[in-house]
């Protein structure tokens, strides 16, 4: 098994993962390279994140990242949207399976990922879809709420062992509490 299967294993038993991988990203969104990752699925994550590792306000919404080639299945939009730059309403039959990135208004801050832009990324989310059904994954920057997002393999340590993370996947490396 590779590091992509143990980490999509973890985020299907509800898992919190911090995801430190390639090249860094410039700009206000975590993209799938210093991103915290979890179980959509789990209504309850929101408030897991929120509390133990974020901590911020309650009602701060998390995003989704989805595959590509199962976009229209989710979102009422087939217009890519790599940069998570844009809201789409959530398929309302949907809602309830990706609970955890709808936003009250029933819409979230779609990214879309192709395994050209993103391969590693976008392997990770398909072998959670091979083990759940569900092609997307919560998605939010690797930093704490009053801090930036994390730089350096030092910065990712010492937000890892600072938080509620459960595992940390940097390199090729697993870090587990």
């Amino acid at each position: 098994e590779t590091l992509i299967n143990f980490a999509a294993e973890s985020l299907s038993k509800g898992k919190i993962l911090a995801w430190f991988d390639d090249r860094f990203e410039f700009g206000p969104r975590a993209l799938g390279y210093r991103s915290i990752l979890a179980d959509p699925r789990d209504p309850d994550m929101k408030d897991k994140i929120n509390r133990l590792i974020k901590h911020r306000e309650w009602y701060r919404p998390f995003a989704p990242s989805v595959l590509q080639e199962f976009q229209k299945d989710y979102f009422e939009t087939d217009q890519p949207v790599p940069f998570m730059e844009k809201v789409a309403l959530v398929r309302e039959e949907k809602q309830k399976e990706i609970a955890a990135v709808v936003h009250e208004d029933g819409t979230g801050r779609l990214q879309t990922i192709t395994r050209q832009e993103n391969p590693s990324y976008w392997k990770l989310i398909d072998e959670f879809r091979k083990i759940t059904n569900t092609p997307v994954v919560l998605n939010t920057s690797f930093n704490d709420n009053d801090e930036p997002i994390v730089c350096t393999p030092k910065d990712a340590i010492r937000s890892f062992f600072g938080s509620g993370l459960h595992e940390l996947y940097i390199g090729n490396y697993r870090v587990c509490k």
